[in-house]
C-alpha cells in the first residue's frame, strides 16, 4: 500500500509548508469589513446569488424524492470515508490496467512538483486547464510560472479571474464578484486581438473569449484537469461543466494530467446516478449538466495518448481521522451553502482568504491546515456564520455545517496561547450569571450602556465600540442598546416584588 493510502487511514497531517492556498493572510473580520464597504461588490453578489437560489429552488421542487436523494448521497459519502484506503487502491489498479499512471501527493508542494516534472518531460512550456479547485488549493499556476510554464485557464469565469490578475471568490462561479461592464474592461485590457468596439452584451463577451481560447486549444499539447468524481470500480474519471471548454481540454492535448483530492472517489459507476442528480440542481439550478465528460485510462487513437492521475492528500488524512469532522470531506463542491449564506452574500469570497470560501470553507480550511494560535487567520473563519442552519438545509449531501462550525470555534478557543479579550469577557459573563444576586448587580450597569449607545449611534439603538476586552466583540459586530427596562424591573413594578430576589 502506498504512503498516501496509509495516510488516508488516519496518519498525522504533514507540515503546513505544503498546504498551498488554504490559509489567508488576514483575519476574516478585517477582510470582511473592507468588502462590506464595496457597494458594487455587494450589488454583484446579491444579484447573482439571488438568481442562483431561485433557479435551484425551481428544479429541486420538481423532484419528489429530493430528500431521499440527499440521504442517499450522504450515505454513499459516509461509506466512502469508511473504506477510503481500499477504494483508492482499487481506483489505482483500474487506472493502471487501462494505461494510465497514478501518482500520490502528500501535500501541495509534492503535487505541484509531480505535475511540473510531468509537463517538463513533454517539452511543452504551456498547459491548458479545465477548472480545478484542487490546483487552486495547491497553487499550481504559481508553481508552473516559477518553472517557466504558462497555465491558461479555459473555464470562462476562471479566465476572467486570471486575466484580471484577481482571485476566485466562489466555488462554482469564481468571477461572481464581477459584473459584465467590469469583464468588458478586463477583456479590452488583457486579451490579445479583441475588437475595441466590444460591448458588454453577454453573448459578445462569450464570443470574444471563445475566439481567444480556440487558438489556445488548437496548439495545446498538455492539459491539466480536476475531477468531480473518480470511480474505483472502473478507473473512470468524471468532470461536469457548463461550457464545453473542459471537453476540449480533455480530448485535444496529447498529455492529460488530472489532480484529484482523495475524497472524490466513489465506489461504483452506478453511484454516479445519485451525484449527477444532486450536483447540477444544487450548483447551477439545472436538471443536468450540459457537459458530463468521462474517461478511462488511454484509448489508442482517441483522446490523449498519455494520462496521469495525481491523488492529493494535503491534510485530508487528518480530517478523516476525526469521526465527526470527516463529514466535511463529503463536500461535492456544489456551492449551494454559499448561495444561501447571509454572511457570504454580503462579504464575498475574498474575505475568507482561502480557495474555499463560504460556510464549507469556514470549516474545511481550518480542518485541513489547523489553527496554530491566536493570530492565525484560520482562527476567525468559524465565526463567519450566524449558525442559522440554511447551509445544512441546502447541502445536497446533508453536511451538518453548523455543528462543524461550532466544533471549529472550540478548536479556535483551545488554540489560544494566552487569554484573549473574548476569553476574559466570557469568563466575566459566566461569573455574573453564576447567581441571581450577581446577575441583578450586573444589570444595574445597563444604564451606562444606554448612554454609550446614545452617543455612538444616531438613533441610540446600537453600541459600535467598547473598550478592551469587549472590543473583541465590537470590532466585528454591533451590540444592541440595553432595554430601558429589564425583566426584573418590570416584574418588580407589575408584581410588587423585589428585583434582586427573582430568579
Amino acid at each position: 500500500m502506498s504512503e498516501t493510502t496509509t495516510a488516508a487511514a488516519g496518519a498525522p497531517a504533514h507540515a503546513p509548508a505544503g498546504v498551498g492556498h488554504l490559509r489567508g493572510e488576514r483575519p476574516f473580520p478585517k477582510a470582511a469589513r473592507e468588502a462590506l464597504a464595496d457597494t458594487q461588490l455587494r450589488r454583484n453578489l446579491g444579484k447573482a446569488t439571488g438568481v442562483i437560489r431561485a433557479k435551484r429552488a425551481a428544479v429541486v421542487g420538481e423532484v419528489d424524492d429530493w430528500e431521499a436523494l440527499r440521504e442517499a448521497g450522504s450515505a454513499l459519502k459516509a461509506d466512502v470515508m469508511a473504506r477510503l484506503p481500499e477504494l483508492l487502491e482499487e481506483l489505482e489498479r483500474r487506472v493502471v490496467e487501462r494505461g494510465g499512471v497514478v501518482h500520490w501527493a502528500r501535500d501541495a508542494a509534492e503535487a505541484n512538483g509531480i505535475i511540473t516534472d510531468l509537463v517538463r518531460a513533454t517539452g511543452s512550456r504551456e498547459v491548458v486547464k479545465v477548472k480545478s479547485m484542487a490546483t487552486q488549493e495547491t497553487g499550481l499556476n504559481e508553481a508552473l510560472e516559477a518553472a517557466g510554464i504558462e497555465a491558461v485557464e479555459t473555464d470562462l469565469a476562471e479566465l476572467i479571474v486570471q486575466l484580471g490578475h484577481d482571485a476566485p471568490s466562489h466555488i462554482l462561479v469564481p468571477a461572481i464578484h464581477r459584473n459584465r461592464a467590469e469583464i468588458r474592461e478586463i477583456f479590452l485590457r488583457e486579451m490579445p486581438g479583441v475588437d475595441p468596439s466590444l460591448s458588454d452584451e453577454p453573448r459578445q463577451l462569450a464570443m470574444a473569449a471563445r475566439a481567444h481560447l480556440r487558438r489556445t486549444f488548437l496548439r495545446a499539447r498538455v492539459a491539466v484537469s480536476g475531477a468531480n468524481f473518480g470511480v474505483a470500480e472502473t478507473g473512470t474519471l468524471a468532470v461536469v461543466e457548463s461550457e464545453g471548454n473542459g471537453r476540449m481540454c480533455l480530448t485535444l492535448p496529447q498529455t492529460l494530467i488530472t489532480l484529484m483530492g482523495v475524497e472524490k472517489v466513489v465506489p461504483t459507476w452506478r453511484d454516479l446516478e445519485v451525484f449527477l442528480q444532486l450536483l447540477p440542481r444544487s450548483s447551477t439550478g439545472e436538471r443536468m449538466n450540459p457537459y458530463t465528460s468521462t474517461w478511462t485510462g488511454v484509448t489508442p487513437g482517441d483522446g490523449p495518448a498519455e494520462f496521469h492521475l495525481v491523488l492529493l492528500d494535503n491534510g485530508r488524512s487528518s480530517v478523516l481521522a476525526d469521526p465527526d469532522g470527516r463529514q466535511a470531506l463529503h463536500c461535492i463542491r456544489c456551492s449551494a451553502c454559499l448561495n444561501v449564506c447571509p454572511v457570504y452574500e454580503r462579504a464575498g469570497g475574498h474575505a475568507y482568504g482561502s480557495v474555499y470560501p463560504g460556510p464549507i470553507g469556514a470549516v474545511l480550511s481550518p480542518m485541513l491546515t489547523g489553527i496554530s494560535g491566536d493570530d492565525d487567520p484560520n482562527a476567525s473563519l468559524p465565526y463567519a456564520s450566524t449558525l442559522c442552519g440554511a447551509c445544512f438545509d441546502a447541502c445536497p449531501v446533508r453536511i451538518d455545517i453548523p455543528n462543524l462550525l461550532v466544533q471549529q470555534r472550540a478548536a479556535s478557543v483551545a488554540a489560544h496561547r494566552r487569554p484573549t479579550g473574548q476569553d476574559v469577557a466570557m469568563r466575566a459573563a459566566a461569573a455574573a450569571m453564576a447567581g441571581p444576586k450577581r446577575f441583578a448587580a450586573a444589570e444595574k450597569g445597563l444604564a451606562a450602556g444606554r448612554l454609550v449607545a446614545g452617543a455612538q449611534s444616531p438613533d441610540g439603538g446600537r453600541i459600535t465600540a467598547l473598550p478592551w476586552p469587549m472590543s473583541r466583540w465590537t470590532a466585528a459586530r454591533d451590540v444592541p442598546s440595553p432595554p430601558a427596562e429589564t425583566f426584573r424591573q418590570w416584574w418588580a413594578r407589575e408584581r410588587g416584588g423585589s428585583e434582586g430576589g427573582q430568579r
